[in-house]
């Protein structure tokens, strides 16, 4: 939240209150005032809140995100993820930083938790937003929280975007900060031992891939993957996508362009396990994942689809399908109770994977 009062803080605060307001509303009144019946799809019912909150989106009539030159995206997003970012949670400490990156230096974000003991081990963030969108500010609460409930340092990265940085600059930015950020937890008081990496959408698909390239190339490998909804191949749509590709938040039309700008009109690349980590021909000896999908994300089964190669090449993985909700939940904590106990769920597993991790790090 702004510090100094303004017409756009009170705008923010008022559109907050809103959404908190909603979302204490009984299940009932929340599907009534959606203007539709009970949403039921495969197996599985949307959330009443999240109903709700998709017909509220529906009616501020704003362009979509595929219509709009990349800048213009960028900041209704991040006009957006202030409204569902809610107040500000204190951690320990936080400090901005710069990195380096592929090419260059990359500004990053460290949140440093305020438990009593430690050395506490390092999470690695890369955020989402289909490689197009996002930076330190959109997923500023979600780090906040992976922060206060995993009792974790957290690392958020802003890695370069498409399309003026297509593929594959956010791999080369992505590893660069994780072989930075085994180098130097030690100076950000975190413990060496135990970094692992995390992300959600776009940023679970780096998550994934850079676990893999650190498992190959000389490490230090990662002691664990937090996979967030994330994407994992772009050769070919699945059922999950024909399903919820419309009317639930992320659209089609908006994968379709978030694909263009990643890796270019002809798709290059799309194939290559370092866009795809699904198409990997070994996922053995990767370090434990969780994955998270969500039961109306278009990208759900190629979630789980990889939490099962991963499975099936000896890697630990274990799947959690949170059911009712959509793609992009974790980002709706700071307004929505069921969002915020889901990222507290979340994070509460990553504390145990970082438990079970200390001292064993993977061979890379």
């Amino acid at each position: 939240m702004p510090r100094a009062f303004t017409p756009e803080s009170l705008s923010l605060r008022i559109q907050q209150w809103g959404a908190l307001a909603l979302d204490a509303l009984p299940p009932r009144v929340q599907v009534r005032l959606s203007g539709k019946p009970p949403i039921s799809i495969d197996g599985d019912t949307l959330a009443p809140e999240v109903q709700l909150g998709l017909a509220v989106l529906g009616l501020r009539r704003e362009p979509a995100l595929q219509t709009l030159p990349p800048p213009s995206a960028r900041e209704g997003r991040r006009r957006l993820a202030a409204v569902y970012a809610g107040r500000r949670m204190d951690v320990g400490t936080v400090e901005d930083l710069e990195l380096p990156g592929g090419a260059g230096l990359v500004r990053a974000r460290h949140y440093a938790p305020r438990e009593l003991g430690g050395p506490h081990p390092l999470l690695v963030y890369y955020h989402g937003g289909g490689f197009t969108y996002g930076d330190l500010e959109t997923h500023d609460g979600t780090c906040r929280l992976l922060c206060r409930h995993a009792g974790a340092h957290v690392l958020a990265i802003d890695y370069r975007l498409a399309p003026e940085h297509p593929f594959p600059a956010a791999v080369q930015d992505a590893r660069a900060a994780l072989a930075w950020a085994c180098a130097n937890a030690g100076s950000l008081g975190a413990d060496p031992g135990r970094v692992g990496v995390s992300g959600d959408s776009a940023g679970g698909n780096l998550a994934a891939v850079v676990a893999q390239l650190a498992a190959r190339d000389g490490g230090p490998a990662p002691v664990l993957q937090l996979l967030i909804y994330p994407a994992t191949d772009f050769t070919r749509r699945r059922r999950s996508r024909e399903l919820f590709g419309e009317g639930f938040l992320l659209t089609n039309d908006e994968m379709d362009w978030f694909e263009t700008n990643y890796l270019g009109e002809a798709r290059t690349g799309a194939a290559d396990p370092r866009a795809s980590p699904l198409l990997a021909e070994d996922l053995s000896g990767l370090a434990p994942a969780y994955v998270v999908t969500a039961a109306f994300d278009p990208l759900r089964d190629e979630g789980e689809e990889y939490a099962q190669a991963l499975r099936a090449a000896g890697t630990p993985a274990t799947l959690r399908r949170f059911p009712g909700f959509i793609h992009a939940f974790v980002a709706a904590a700071g307004v929505s109770r069921p969002a915020r106990d889901a990222v507290i769920e979340i994070a509460g597993v990553t504390r145990g994977m970082f438990a079970a991790a200390d001292g064993v790090r993977p061979a890379g």
